[in-house]
């Protein structure tokens, strides 16, 4: 992995086990790792920190789900390596990522590990940092805008919320997260749920069973950020049924506030009320492609990928 000889350590998988092997040996110069937030997609809201780190890394050890924009961004000669998880499998265990990162950083490269959103927020960066630097390797961490605040939603609002919890919707084998249901049922606050759309029927029954009124609003915002972005507005009690209409990564915005969804949006893109059957709710399937357009069917929505641009395109853009 960009080593050769004797002085360098080197990382790679074994063909038949599929385990990353780390040999350790002297190296040439000190490398460093930089946990880097790469925010929730849209390249133009990184940091200028993660922009210049990106142009000078050796290598970039990247999620899944990193937009090939960003990713354009990097040096071009940098190494990529995709450690990408996703439901059920995983490119690379999460002990494995660690091992690879240390073996990168005793190789003596400038190590860019970019994360979706911000490391510390559901991104294992805590894990990862405390790992590299038992190993005493220099590690740095760059925020990043998490998603939560790229959905669109004001999450503390003046008469509406007084208070804003994250939690994660997804627990270990797809068990039930482990949360304080009747702290997260109280009114006048904000709860944000990451990679909950699976589990959204499950958090609905439990946060209407701790108390929370089944007609509180909901917004469960798709790919924030992203031209495939897609809002559904809707209810507590209207959770389970609507979240199924989604299968990309998703926030749900739970709370008061999410009443202000439609009022907020720039008036282009406003949308009237579509009742469902139970009349309790309304759902949006607007994408900006329809910004300027005028109202869609929702069932007419798709989630359209975009052409990948040639690598360094995004980076040309970025300095225009």
């Amino acid at each position: 992995m960009m080593a050769s000889g004797h002085d360098r350590a080197g990382a790679y998988r074994m063909g038949g086990n599929k385990r990353l092997v780390v040999l350790k040996a002297k190296t040439v110069r000190e490398g460093v790792v930089w946990l880097v937030g790469a925010g929730p997609g849209d390249p133009d809201l990184l940091t200028v920190k993660a922009l210049r780190l990106l142009g000078r890394a050796d290598v970039v050890v990247h999620d899944r789900l990193t937009p090939q924009a960003i990713l354009d961004l990097a040096s071009p000669a940098a190494r990529m390596i995709d450690v990408g998880k996703r439901k059920s499998h995983h490119t690379l265990p999460q002990d494995d990522i660690n091992l690879l990162l240390t073996a990168l950083a005793r190789e003596g490269l400038t190590v860019v590990r970019l994360k979706g959103g911000d490391p510390y927020l559901f991104g294992r960066g805590g894990e990862e940092l405390a790992v590299l630097r038992a190993a005493g390797v220099e590690a740095h961490v760059v925020p990043g805008v998490t998603a939560a605040l790229a959905a669109g939603v004001p999450l503390t609002h003046r008469g509406l919320a007084q208070a804003v919890t994250f939690v994660t919707g997804h627990a270990a084998s797809g068990a039930e997260p482990d949360l304080d249901w009747a702290s997260l049922a109280k009114a006048n606050q904000t709860v944000v749920v990451y990679m909950g759309l699976s589990t959204a029927p499950k958090i609905a029954a439990r946060l209407m069973a701790a108390g929370r009124a089944g007609s509180t609003p909901v917004v469960v915002v798709e790919n924030a950020s992203l031209d495939t972005e897609r809002r559904v507005l809707t209810t507590l009690s209207a959770l389970g049924v609507d979240a199924a209409e989604l299968d990309g990564p998703a926030l749900l915005v739970i709370g008061e506030v999410a009443a202000l969804e439609n009022s907020l949006l720039p008036l282009g893109e406003k949308v009237s009320a579509q009742p469902t059957d139970e009349g309790s709710h309304r759902r949006l399937g607007l994408d900006r492609d329809d910004a300027l357009t005028g109202l869609r069917d929702p069932s007419s929505v798709s989630l359209r990928e975009p052409p990948s641009p040639p690598r360094g395109e995004g980076k040309r853009r970025a300095a225009q």
